[in-house]
């Protein structure tokens, strides 16, 4: 029985982040800048992050001591990412975004080896320039993903994923400093909304979701998406343990693309296709094949 809650678990994080990517493509379909857009989300997100550390009795982050941690996951974890995100959803397909994200650990390698946490290791290398080969694919005109945009935002788009890496990479070298996971998000989401809401006020960009249309319950719905899946997945790692809740990066790809189809009727062409089956073959070779469980 506890296998298949976990199992389940690991299914609804996945489709969770998964659905994210065509809801964040609907809503830029207005024209909201990119600055308002993620003003609009760290409003959602922190609307269900300060109930949520009520209910599981942690208190609130404090700012002293905690800066520089805050700073840095809101800066390679929100504010450069989601800048990024939002700029590159309304030119490239929800599903295509679903494959270049899967790379962020194709970036935390190389990292990883830089700091010294990893040896060199030739499968897990292979993986890397395999994942490089599958975003080489989506580049080419055959694949029909560039089109008017040009490679220069396939290029872009990769810039989220390389902030994910660096920001995975910060936290394994300096560790979240004993905070509650909710204590980081709701301290990291408060500092990019102070980063971000100047900007997006000087560019009359700002992007308050309500009253809710079709756009604006897109954007509350992607927000409310990343902070149950975050919460479920830091839950899946205390009680199963990081290798298996590593899967979850083919399931969030596999989703996204589906999710892309069924809601926006997305279709791709055959390149795409091999694009994703390269990915996911990346994944799988870089993936630890036996990092320690830390169960609660």
């Amino acid at each position: 029985m506890q296998r298949l809650v976990l199992v389940g678990a690991l299914l609804a994080i996945g489709a969770a982040w998964g659905l994210s990517m065509p809801l964040l493509r609907v809503a830029t379909s207005t024209g909201h800048g990119p600055f308002g857009l993620m003003v609009g989300q760290s409003l959602v997100m922190l609307a269900l992050l300060v109930p949520m550390l009520r209910l599981a009795r942690v208190p609130l982050p404090t700012v002293r001591g905690n800066f520089r941690l805050f700073a840095v996951v809101a800066g390679f974890g929100a504010v450069l990412p989601g800048f990024f995100t939002f700029l590159t959803a309304a030119a490239l397909p929800a599903g295509v975004r679903s494959i270049i994200i899967a790379m962020i650990p194709m970036f935390v390698l190389p990292m990883a080896l830089a700091m010294g946490f990893e040896r060199p290791d030739v499968r897990r290398a292979l993986g890397v320039l395999i994942g490089a080969a599958a975003v080489a694919l989506l580049v080419l005109p055959q694949a029909g993903v560039t089109g008017e945009v040009g490679v220069v935002m396939v290029l872009l788009a990769l810039i989220s994923p390389a902030s994910y890496g660096v920001e995975a990479t910060y936290l394994a070298w300096r560790g979240p400093h004993r905070l509650h996971p909710f204590q980081v998000l709701l301290g990291a989401t408060t500092l990019g909304l102070v980063a971000t809401a100047p900007m997006a006020l000087a560019t009359g960009a700002l992007a308050v979701p309500w009253p809710p249309g079709r756009a604006e319950a897109a954007l509350i719905g992607s927000g409310v998406l990343n902070v149950l899946a975050y919460s479920g997945y830091v839950w899946l790692i205390q009680r199963a343990g990081s290798v298996f809740a590593s899967l979850i990066s083919y399931l969030v790809t596999g989703f996204g693309v589906l999710f892309a189809r069924l809601l926006l009727g997305e279709s791709y062409s055959p390149l795409v296709w091999a694009s994703l089956a390269l990915m996911i073959a990346a994944i799988a070779l870089v993936q630890p094949l036996g990092a320690p469980a830390k169960n609660a």
